[in-house]
């Protein structure tokens, strides 16, 4: 009897949640989880989750101290939120989270650089060590000069909205630990452009370029790991069967664990051995060149950290209205 597509592709593929949902990371258990700004102020919003928010909220009033400002608390408690549901995730996954840098810093190294060592200093207060914990920077070139740092001190990083070869490159160049080659957003683009409704999956344009940058990576034996992510479909990921890790969302991991059938792996290190595929050394000219020449990829990129960006004002809103319902709670006399 076959079995279902998710228990064949665990068999070759390391699979990842894409979600902040803790309950759905119980469900499928995953080896990995992945969080970003969009799905940390979802979970966020959850009412099951209102512990986490209001015990982060207190411990950063308490923390700021008397007289902090609520602007003050409020960015205090933003910066321990994400490290909050990590460590809640921690606890069930037996592997890696990724937490997100703020994408406001994602032109700015060095303010990269200090809130990741930040970030994995909270993991260390929790007793968290920094293998268990993937720093996530935006794949801007002041990102990856960001990671090649933080790795050179034993931070590991996941570089995130990666939608070119060119940023795959340098990742690797860098010695970055692993990239998310966002699979959906790239079709959507294409979608988009052409005007055409659908691909078959073989030919969907972000199918084909996270193929090309595995077999790069394969073909020039790199150890950066490569995660596809952002799916819009089944077909999308069941096309990269084989890839290093995929991070998947709870509604497409359901589906996956739904549908019985055969599953080919597709992608694989000793295929890849045998492809005629050109080198190319990428400095931060020749990634400027190619960014621009790739429209898909720098329309994404631009509008992959406003839309992280919006997220994190949304988030940074929702708190403040969280704040001042428990000061007025607090400030109420007991009936």
């Amino acid at each position: 009897m076959s079995k279902n597509l998710l228990e064949q592709l665990r068999t070759m593929t390391v699979v990842v949640a894409d979600t902040g949902d803790i309950q759905a990371i119980e469900k499928f258990k995953p080896q990995d989880a992945t969080t970003n700004p969009s799905l940390i102020t979802a979970a966020a919003q959850m009412p099951e989750y209102q512990e986490i928010v209001d015990q982060t909220l207190l411990q950063a009033k308490k923390d700021a101290g008397a007289g902090a400002s609520q602007a003050e608390i409020v960015t205090l408690a933003f910066d321990r939120l994400a490290v909050a549901f990590g460590l809640k995730i921690l606890q069930i996954i037996p592997g890696r989270v990724s937490t997100e840098v703020d994408a406001r810093l994602s032109y700015d190294t060095e303010a990269t650089v200090t809130k990741a060592r930040e970030l994995i200093a909270q993991y260390k207060a929790a007793g968290v060590s920094r293998d268990r914990v993937l720093i996530k920077i935006a794949t801007t070139w002041e990102g990856i000069r960001a990671a090649e740092i933080l790795e050179k001190e034993g931070i590991h990083c996941n570089l995130t909205l990666l939608f070119g070869l060119h940023q795959a490159i340098a990742c690797a160049e860098a010695g970055v630990t692993l990239i998310s080659p966002f699979v959906g957003r790239i079709l959507d683009w294409y979608k988009k452009d052409t005007g055409r409704d659908s691909y078959p999956s073989a030919e969907d344009p972000g199918v084909l370029s996270v193929t090309k940058i595995y077999n790069y990576y394969k073909k020039f034996g790199y150890k950066t790991e490569v995660m596809g992510a952002s799916f819009r479909n089944i077909g999308e990921i069941t096309e990269l069967a084989g890839s290093d890790l995929l991070t998947i969302s709870p509604s497409l991991l359901a589906e996956l664990q739904a549908t019985i059938g055969e599953l080919p792996r597709k992608l694989d290190p000793a295929n890849a051995a045998s492809l005629e595929i050109e080198k190319i050394s990428i400095d931060k000219a020749t990634f400027d060149k190619m960014h621009a020449a790739d429209r898909m990829a720098t329309d994404k990129l631009a509008e992959g950290i406003q839309g992280f960006t919006k997220a994190l004002e949304d988030l940074e809103k929702l708190l403040a209205n969280r704040l001042a319902t428990l000061e007025s709670k607090a400030a109420s006399p007991v009936a």
